[in-house]
C-alpha cells in the first residue's frame, strides 16, 4: 500500500540531499557542486539564484541525468519518494517529459529546426499519453491555444525559425504540457526576451501552475522576477547552496554577504539616483576554490576564519539556513 494522504501531500515533491557532482577534465575529476540540498514543494515555487558559473543549472541537469558521460554524480534525488538517480536510460525516460519537464532561455536550440512544430508536439503527446494520430493533432491545437497561441492550425505546420522567440518558449511550455507533470524546471525562460514578452510568459506559467497545480523551479539572475514569483529562495555560489529563506524574509533581511550584494546592486526605481554597488572580483573558476568560503576573496566583511574551511548550512530563525560564520552573530564574530 502507498503512504497516507496525509504524509503524500506534506512530503516534497523533489528532495535533493549531498548532490556532488565531478566533471572529467583533462583526465581528472573537477567538482563543481558540493553536496547540494534542495527540497520543492508540491505546487509552491522554488527560485534558484546566483551569478553564471554557480551551478544553478548544472543541479538540476545532474538531478535528470543530462549532464552526459564525462560527469560523475553522487548523492540522492528523490521525485514524490522514488529515487531517481542510478535508474537505466528507459526508466528516466519515462520520468522526464511524463513528471517532471525542463525548460531552457533559448527554446529554439530545444526544438528540432528540420521538425514542423505539430510533428514535435503530437510525437510528444503520442509517447506521454499513447494517443493516436487524429487525437494528438486536436490536442496539439488545444494546447498551442493554452499558452496564447493564436492560428493553431497554421502553426502546427510551421518550424522553429518561422516563430519569435516567445512563441517558440510558449511551444515548449505547450510540450511541458503533453503531459500531466509534478514539476517544471524554467531554466532562465525569459532572458532573451523582452519585457513586455517576458512578463506575458511569466503569467503564463502563473496560469499554468494554478489550473494544473504543479511545482515550479525557477532559475534565473534576475531577483526583480523571484521577488514577484517565488515563495522559496535558494541562493548558489561555486556549487554550493549558501542561503536559503522563504522569499520575503530573504528580501527583507539578507544573512549572507553575497546575497546582500545582489540585493544591493539592484535599483531602486522609487528613490533617488544612486551609483549601484557591484560586487568586485568574479566567481572562481572551480579548479581554483580557496581553501575556505569560496566568496571570501570578494567579501568585505570576512575575518581571518573564512579562509580556514567552507561553511556550513546552518538555521537562523524563522526559516532560513546560511553557510556564512558571521550571519546572526553580530559582533561576536569580529
Amino acid at each position: 500500500m502507498g503512504a497516507p494522504a496525509e504524509q503524500r501531500l506534506s512530503e516534497p515533491i523533489v528532495a535533493i540531499r549531498d548532490l556532488v557532482v565531478d566533471f572529467e577534465v583533462s583526465g581528472r575529476l573537477v567538482r563543481v557542486l558540493h553536496g547540494v540540498d534542495l527540497t520543492v514543494e508540491r505546487g509552491r515555487v522554488l527560485g534558484v539564484v546566483g551569478e553564471s558559473g554557480c551551478g544553478k543549472s548544472v543541479t538540476w541537469l545532474g538531478a535528470l541525468g543530462l549532464l552526459g558521460e564525462r560527469a560523475r554524480v553522487q548523492g540522492e534525488v528523490r521525485l514524490a519518494g522514488r529515487s531517481l538517480l542510478g535508474l537505466g536510460d528507459r526508466e528516466m525516460s519515462a520520468i522526464r517529459g511524463r513528471r517532471i519537464a525542463m525548460i531552457f532561455q533559448d527554446p529554439s536550440s530545444s526544438l528540432n529546426p528540420v521538425l514542423s512544430i505539430g510533428r514535435q508536439l503530437t510525437e510528444a503527446l503520442r509517447l506521454h499519453r499513447g494517443m493516436g494520430d487524429t487525437a494528438a493533432v486536436a490536442e496539439a491545437r488545444r494546447l498551442l491555444d493554452r499558452v496564447g497561441i493564436a492560428n493553431t492550425q497554421q502553426r502546427l505546420g510551421e518550424y522553429p525559425h518561422q516563430l519569435s522567440g516567445g512563441m517558440n518558449q510558449r511551444v515548449m511550455i505547450a510540450m511541458a504540457l503533453t503531459a500531466e507533470i509534478d514539476v517544471l524546471v524554467a531554466d532562465e525562460p525569459t532572458t532573451a526576451l523582452d519585457a513586455t514578452i517576458q512578463a506575458q510568459i511569466l503569467d503564463l506559467l502563473r496560469q499554468v501552475r494554478r489550473d494544473t497545480g504543479m511545482a515550479l523551479v525557477l532559475i534565473t539572475h534576475d531577483l526583480g522576477v523571484v521577488a514577484e514569483n517565488a515563495d522559496r529562495v535558494a541562493v548558489m555560489y561555486c556549487g554550493r547552496v549558501i542561503e536559503e529563506a522563504a522569499a520575503a524574509d530573504l528580501f527583507r533581511s539578507p544573512a549572507h554577504p553575497y546575497t546582500q550584494g545582489l540585493l544591493a546592486a539592484l535599483p531602486d526605481v522609487a528613490g533617488p539616483r544612486q551609483r549601484l554597488r557591484a560586487i568586485a572580483g568574479t566567481v572562481p573558476e572551480p579548479r581554483k576554490l580557496p581553501p575556505g568560503c569560496a566568496f571570501a576573496p570578494r567579501c568585505t566583511q570576512a575575518i581571518a576564519a573564512c579562509a580556514v574551511r567552507p561553511p556550513a548550512l546552518r538555521d537562523l530563525p524563522p526559516s532560513h539556513r546560511v553557510a556564512c560564520i558571521r550571519a546572526g552573530m553580530g559582533a561576536a564574530a569580529e
